[in-house]
C-alpha cells in the first residue's frame, strides 16, 4: 500500500478514536466539530510570508501540543485541557485524512502527503515513484 494512503487511513482511525475518547470523558460529541475551525487561525502566518505561514501552520497542525495538553489533563485532571487536546487532535487527524498535510515553504499546496488538488493538477496523492 502507498505510504501516503496508509497515513491518511491511519488519520481516519485517529478521528474515530478521538470521538470515542470525547464521549468517554463525558463531553458532548459535537465539541470537536464546534472547535474545528479555531485551529485554522494558524494560517494567518501566510500574510507575512510563505515561510512564516508554513511554520505557523505546521506548529499548530501537529500532534505535539495536543499530546502535552493530554499529559496535563492526566496529571492534574483539568478537564478543559482534555477537551482542547481532543478537539485539536481531531482537527489534525481530519486534515491529514483529507490530504492536508504539513506544508512545505515553497507552496501551500505542497504537503508531506503530496500535492493538494488544484486546477491543472490531476491528483492530490502521488503514486509511488513520483
Amino acid at each position: 500500500m502507498n505510504p501516503v494512503v496508509w497515513q491518511r487511513a491511519e488519520s481516519a482511525v485517529v478521528v474515530v478514536l478521538v470521538m470515542i475518547g470525547t464521549v468517554h470523558l463525558g463531553f458532548a460529541w459535537w465539541w470537536p466539530l464546534a472547535l474545528f475551525l479555531l485551529f485554522d487561525a494558524s494560517i494567518v502566518g501566510y500574510a507575512m510570508s510563505p515561510r512564516w505561514g508554513a511554520t505557523t501552520y505546521n506548529s499548530v497542525h501537529s500532534y505535539g501540543a495536543p499530546a502535552v495538553l493530554m499529559a496535563v489533563f492526566a496529571l492534574t485532571d483539568v478537564r478543559w485541557c482534555a477537551l482542547v487536546a481532543l478537539a485539536w487532535a481531531f482537527h489534525v487527524a481530519v486534515d491529514r485524512a483529507l490530504g492536508y498535510g504539513l506544508k512545505h515553504e515553497d507552496d501551500f499546496a505542497h504537503t508531506h502527503l503530496g500535492w493538494l488538488p488544484r486546477p491543472g493538477r490531476e491528483r492530490a496523492v502521488p503514486v509511488s515513484g513520483e
